[in-house]
């Protein structure tokens, strides 16, 4: 595969950076956000440039990401977590280093994404699911209709006891989503193949984050209206038990709400729904001060005006989105997914959510 990914975590970097220091400005200003927009393409102009840089699909891990693993002190068999980003259009793959602590393996542009910023809560909403979730070697499809895929899992056990439907909402190839997760043939081929790796020697599941967004104060800040706001911050709180101690936080429901890292004095609760039971656990300091730091920041942020992002029905990273509007989506369909299949929804693949307009 040659999609140049090896720098891909660099840039990424460099622009979630730019990002956030342009939601601390005025989101009223236009102006200023079409300078943000002119930075973003300046910073992606070393990723996916061309349809050449697509490369070939495989259901093999190519032997420069295992030169990577091997680089940060990986494993191909150790455990892995996958964590998601709506806003970003993002999918990242973590492995357990040799401090026994998960580090960033690699980061994949997402092709397509539907709906909108926001929970899935029934079918046929196009929503894609935001929550915690776990992939055992059952929710692998090798012969899914979108090349290779894995179930998420949805609805978990949480959104089942909230009433949540939908079913096989995926991570799968070609650039078309109804409530998935897609990326290109030749990217899910590649964390396929890290995933089974994992599973089949020894891990019994992974676990997969998917988000609105980076939890940032910044995007909290800038979606501070949005009716999901609570939910949010409860995702949230395992956003940051992971960002600071790099492990799996465990994960129970009560209270309608995920509960994380938590012991319980009578055992893990057995209803979703019901208010939690004591708990006897400590918390971590070094999380409390991030979250606590993290409250302080978006309390001065709130006070910025802002536009909130407009999706048509869903997004496409930047990388994915110029080479749709420089080749149309025949010719980008061709180049993603050895089936063709169509890119869902191209004229709102499009249109860019930073408009504050459709």
């Amino acid at each position: 595969m040659t999609l140049r990914m090896s720098m891909f975590a660099i840039h990424v970097s460099g622009l979630s950076s730019l990002l956030n220091v342009f939601y601390q400005i005025d989101w009223g200003r236009r102006r200023l956000r079409g300078v943000a927009l002119a930075a973003v393409a300046v910073v992606l102009s070393g990723c996916v440039q061309s349809l050449d840089d697509l490369g070939v699909a495989s259901h093999d891990i190519p032997p420069k990401l295992l030169a990577s693993m091997r680089a940060k002190g990986m494993k191909p068999e150790s455990p892995i977590l996958v964590r998601i980003f709506k806003m970003e259009s993002e999918l990242e793959v973590w492995k357990v280093d040799g401090s026994g602590s998960y580090a960033l393996l690699k980061t994949y542009p997402m092709c397509r994404w539907s709906g909108k910023l926001g929970p899935k809560t029934k079918t046929g909403d196009r929503q894609a699911p935001e929550g915690f979730y776990s992939v055992s070697t059952g929710g692998l499809n090798p012969k899914s209709q979108f090349y290779l895929s894995f179930n998420l899992g949805y609805p978990n056990r949480l959104e089942t006891a909230l009433g949540y439907s939908g079913e096989a909402l995926m991570v799968h190839g070609a650039c078309s989503s109804s409530g998935c997760f897609a990326l290109t043939d030749q990217g899910v081929g590649e964390i396929y193949a890290v995933v089974e790796t994992a599973l089949k020697r020894g891990q019994q599941a992974f676990q997969v984050q998917a988000y609105p967004f980076r939890m940032t104060p910044q995007n909290l800040a800038a979606h501070r209206d949005d009716l999901n706001f609570a939910f949010w911050r409860n995702l949230k709180e395992g956003y940051d038990i992971f960002e600071v101690r790099r492990h799996e936080p465990r994960v129970a429901a009560c209270g309608r709400k995920y509960v994380f890292d938590a012991e319980f004095k009578d055992g893990d609760p057995g209803d979703p729904l019901a208010a939690c039971p004591e708990r006897i656990d400590q918390s971590d300091p070094a999380v409390v001060a991030k979250s606590s730091a993290d409250d302080r920041k978006y309390q001065e942020l709130a006070a910025k005006s802002f536009t909130p992002l407009a999706y048509q029905d869903g997004g496409m990273h930047p990388s994915f989105r110029a080479l749709l509007k420089q080749n149309g989506d025949v010719k980008l369909a061709k180049k993603v997914s050895v089936i063709k299949y169509p890119i869902s929804r191209p004229v709102a693949a499009l249109a860019n959510p930073f408009d504050g307009r459709e």
